[in-house]
């Protein structure tokens, strides 16, 4: 693996956004890196793996880590989310605690920033107010004041991943707290992630939406194949065979995500191969089957053979 020379003061290192589910975490990771390696919904908790994306500037290297809302677990699988949060902390040069801008400070932050208090001696933190797009001015002002508040931060920034603002500005803060040193990986690469598991999340995501409030945290993808489709015209253009299972908890919940007459599932499918084309840079054919593992989150057994 080579890099081109850098320039002196180069700084190269990892920072990790966190804050209570939906607080637009993963959108801003996708706006900082400037293509979509997280996936977001409205729905909360959608998160579930620490996603690295990579950005590249002139004077620095920044790997940003998309990791899933800190919450008061009622799973196990709730459990095993909360851990890869804490060991992310362990492992970034500069945290981003998000709060969003429409919504109050509550409980739920004041949690997660008791837990900060135990590594903000050695790693900084920066307040980040997300999503100002959504709230007005005088929202944004008691936001910034209420985030101010709950510990000393070493900035806060107000930005919105939507339309951009300041986040370039969110970037440099983080940025401006990384170690000198070299690039960790060659330019051009936007993720370590291995291509399954983008595409499985990409297809969880539009699972994900249209679907009732209860029914995210019982949805997991796996992908079982994924190759060169066979049997294609040799003049045909190459296309991606991708075989993919979603698992729900309940018969119920298999019938929401199939739909009357399968077409909930096969909006499910154009809607996620479309986003995997854009990904891979192929065409797909994508063949999805829903299954039911019985209470999976709840489930050690379960849980290691979907991925947690």
């Amino acid at each position: 693996m080579t890099f081109a020379t850098v320039p002196d003061g180069f700084r190269s290192g990892f920072a990790c956004f966190v804050g209570r589910p939906n607080a637009g975490k993963s959108t801003l990771t996708n706006a900082l890196i400037g293509s979509k390696i997280a996936i977001t919904s409205s729905r909360p908790q959608t998160t579930r793996h620490a996603i690295r994306g990579i950005l590249h500037r002139p004077d620095a290297q920044l790997v940003v880590i998309d990791t899933p809302g800190l919450h008061k677990p009622r799973t196990l699988l709730g459990s095993r989310l909360n851990d890869v949060v804490r060991e992310t902390w362990s492992e970034v040069d500069v945290i981003g605690f998000c709060v969003p801008a429409d919504v109050p400070v509550g409980r739920g932050d004041e949690f997660i920033v008791n837990e900060l208090r135990n590594v903000a001696e050695r790693t900084p933190v920066i307040g980040v107010v997300t999503k100002t797009d959504l709230a007005e001015p005088e929202q944004i002002a008691t936001r910034l004041t209420e985030l101010s508040a709950l510990m000393d931060f070493a900035e806060i920034v107000p930005c919105s991943a939507r339309d951009s603002f300041q986040t370039s500005l969110v970037a440099d803060l983080l940025v401006a707290r990384l170690p000198e040193g070299m690039p960790m990986y060659p330019d051009g690469d936007l993720t370590d992630e291995p291509e399954e598991t983008l595409v499985a999340e990409l297809i969880r995501e539009a699972a994900l939406e249209g679907v009732r409030d209860e029914l995210p945290h019982s949805i997991a993808v796996v992908i079982e194949e994924m190759g060169p489709r066979e049997g294609r015209h040799p003049k045909a253009e190459p296309m991606l065979n991708v075989m993919a299972h979603i698992y729900v908890e309940r018969s119920s919940q298999k019938g929401i995500v199939i739909g009357k007459g399968g077409e909930r599932l096969r909006q499910v499918g154009t809607d996620s191969r479309r986003q995997i084309e854009a990904l891979l840079g192929t065409k797909v054919f994508l063949d999805l089957h829903v299954k039911i593992a019985k209470d999976w989150q709840r489930d050690p057994r379960q849980l290691r053979r979907l991925g947690f």
